[in-house]
């Protein structure tokens, strides 16, 4: 399973703050595909994952925002 979380328009922490609410609900196995046009997501959901024990599959320029695929 697959969702979508759009985080396009926000600032720094607010799509990582975002993203580790969503992970509360995620299923063991499931993915969850990011989208984000803050400067800083690429470095800060890398951090994330690390620190959360989540896995970071890719995290790409979409021209313009980045798309990072988690895997749960």
């Amino acid at each position: 399973m697959t969702e979508v979380l759009n985080c396009r328009g926000l600032r720094c922490p607010k799509p990582v703050l975002k993203v580790a609410i969503k992970a509360n609900s995620m299923p063991p196995g499931s993915t969850l595909e990011v989208h984000a046009d803050c400067p800083s997501f690429s470095d800060d959901i890398k951090k994330w994952c690390e620190n959360s024990g989540k896995v970071l599959i890719s995290c790409v320029d979409n021209g313009g925002y980045q798309v990072a695929t988690i895997q749960f």
